[in-house]
């Protein structure tokens, strides 16, 4: 049996196009991968903010998870430092693999979730790389939609 998982970024998105994708997905909760919640940059997506809008709006719980979040350094090397993708990756799969968190999460933990990021694709995102890092020691416990 997968669990269905999801993953959203913000920036680029309306509050409304942002809300409604989430209730069109049918999500319960959002779990946040940042490594920066409470940024004044994050707009409606501020931690505190955020969770009322998601209860308010869609009855969606919200769940900071900072274990799923680079660590300071990955995120200057790869945002402020325009480091190169391919080293980000290899890094932060090292770092999740180092947190142990196929051991310390369960895919369950997962059903009718959504994590968020402030990226708006997941191309370059590591929302994906969570969720593939994941499947990959779970034996693909997991179905991604990418919102």
């Amino acid at each position: 049996m997968t669990v269905a998982v999801a993953t959203i970024g913000f920036t680029r998105s309306s509050a409304a196009n942002f809300f409604a994708r989430l209730k069109k997905a049918k999500v319960k909760r959002v779990i946040d991968v940042r490594l920066h919640n409470t940024s004044q940059l994050a707009g409606f997506a501020k931690a505190d903010d955020l969770a009322w809008f998601l209860k308010t709006i869609n009855g969606i719980d919200y769940l900071p998870e900072p274990s799923l979040a680079p660590t300071e350094e990955l995120m200057k090397f790869f945002k402020t430092d325009k480091g190169d993708w391919e080293v980000f990756s290899r890094d932060f799969s090292a770092l999740m693999k180092a947190r142990k968190i196929e051991k310390e999460l369960k895919p369950s933990f997962f059903e009718g979730a959504c994590l968020l990021c402030s990226e708006a694709t997941a191309h370059r995102c590591h929302r994906r790389l969570v969720v593939e890092y994941l499947n990959q020691e779970w034996n693909g416990a997991l179905t991604v939609q990418h919102l």
